[in-house]
Formats: C-alpha cells, structure tokens, sequence
C-alpha cells in the first residue's frame, strides 16, 4: 500500500515558506516530493499542488496532513493506495471414473 498526502496552495507565494517549514520538520518520512503549479515566468499561478508519498506511522501522516491544513489557503488530504490481488482460481478435478 502507498499513502499519498495531497496538499492544495491557493495562495503559493504567501503560503510556501510556512508550507515548506512544516515539511522540513516531518522530512524523513517524505520519500518522494512533487510540486505542481499552472503557468512560468511572467503567468505564474498562485495556486499549487504538491504530491508527497509518505512512510511512517498512520499517525505522524495523520498530524502532518493536519498541521499543513491549518495554514490559511491550504488544504490537505491523505490518501491510501493498493492494487487489489487478483482472485485464484482453483481448479478442482475429480478422481471419479464418469461412465
């Protein structure tokens, strides 16, 4: 299973330094970091994505995602995923002489 928590910046030029505070502190549970925003250069957006695959205890996932919400602008939420096992299918044969 991988725990991904998703956190939404509406106002990414004045929420980043304390977005970026709280994760700095929770690092070493961060294995993979993305950061996504519309537009470059002169049409930056002020609105942007982060996409973190976490590991760790459910807790200190939990308190993250809770810490980074209660910056104004910013939302967060985890989410769990699996691939599903496929079902086996056991073939049954029978010793009986069918006649």
């Amino acid at each position: 299973m991988k725990t991904i928590l998703l956190i939404l910046i509406g106002q990414r030029k004045q929420a980043a330094v304390q977005v970026q505070k709280v994760l700095t502190g929770w690092g070493c549970m961060i294995k993979t970091r993305l950061g996504i925003h519309d537009g470059v250069m002169e049409n930056c957006s002020d609105q942007g994505l982060l996409i973190l695959e976490l590991a760790g205890e459910r807790e200190k996932m939990n308190e993250l995602s809770r810490k980074v919400s209660l910056i104004k602008g910013v939302s967060s939420k985890l989410v769990d995923l699996k691939i599903p096992r496929e079902k086996k299918i056991v073939k049954t044969f029978s010793s009986k002489k069918v006649k």
